[in-house]
């Protein structure tokens, strides 16, 4: 850290989100907003310069001599996190990162990696990693008048609810490993601003062709399912289950293979008792 030090900053910014306080420190002040653009939603300024993780951007470009052109590297603590020379690969390895880290420390919330929509005063879960098609489905169900709450992490409270995350969608193009990132606007839908309850949580596997037919869960299988998502399961095991023990017991976990993301909406929208276009009334 002492190397580190030395290496010479030229801006900062200290921050807290959702509790875990985090610095980002970077020797070309230009990066710093870039930087600033790719923390998690409602993070928010920090005054104190103590930080339990610090965030070290080396910015590299032209060198000493001509046609040396040095790296830029993204350091994590001591850490070595991304070395490259396309800028734009620094910053989302940043973001990522960041995310993952806010995910296991968080305090007094617990992070499932999920896609989460809301409609009629509820909240639909589909837990899932990343290349599972959540975000694909989610933004399916944007379009059929859900309103948006997160493509990457279900953010629960100790009573179960689901509070909004409302980072842009990250689609991922056919064929492609690469995202690209749309607000909610894109898709004709708006963003949740208040904590929802669970009314269902889908387990779903991509299948070519596959019809989707699910199997209600126990409150104990949906329980594991979601711990599997779960960011703060080996930290924070007991509050982990806690918490996800209360979503369970008030909605019902759905699991199956399901095929085309068209057509598991209108199953869900059924299975819902109604289309997700009305603006009251009911709920999963």
């Amino acid at each position: 850290m002492e190397k580190l030090d030395r290496l010479g900053w030229a801006a900062g910014q200290s921050c807290v989100s959702y509790g875990a306080r985090i610095g980002i420190r970077v020797n070309d002040p230009s990066a710093l907003e870039s930087l600033v653009e790719r923390l998690p939603p409602g993070w928010k300024p920090a005054p104190s310069p103590v930080v339990e993780r610090l965030y070290s951007l080396v910015v590299g470009g032209a060198g000493a001599r001509p046609n040396l052109r040095r790296f830029n590297v993204l350091y994590g603590d001591l850490e070595k996190l991304a070395r490259s020379m396309e800028i734009e690969q620094v910053f989302e390895s940043f973001e990522s990162n960041l995310q993952l880290y806010v995910a296991e420390m968080a305090r007094r919330r617990v992070f499932v990696h999920a896609g989460v929509v809301g409609w009629g005063g509820r909240a639909i879960v589909i837990p899932g990693r990343s290349f599972s098609g959540k975000t694909t489905l989610v933004a399916e169900l944007v379009r059929g008048g859900a309103t948006y709450y997160s493509d990457e992490y279900a953010v629960l409270d100790s009573r179960g609810r689901v509070h909004p995350y409302p980072k842009p969608m990250a689609i991922r193009e056919e064929g492609m490993t690469k995202q690209r990132k749309y607000p909610v606007q894109t898709f004709g839908g708006l963003s949740g601003d208040k904590p929802l309850p669970v009314g269902m949580v889908v387990v779903s596997e991509y299948r070519a062709g596959a019809r989707w037919r699910p199997r209600l869960l126990s409150a104990g299988q949906g329980a594991l399912a979601l711990l599997g998502n779960t960011v703060s399961a080996r930290r924070k095991p007991g509050i982990a289950l806690a918490t996800l023990e209360r979503v369970v017991l008030q909605a019902p976990v759905l699991k199956g293979i399901r095929g085309d993301a068209k057509e598991m909406v209108d199953a869900i929208l059924k299975m819902c008792g109604g289309s997700m276009r009305v603006t009251a009334g009911g709920h999963c």
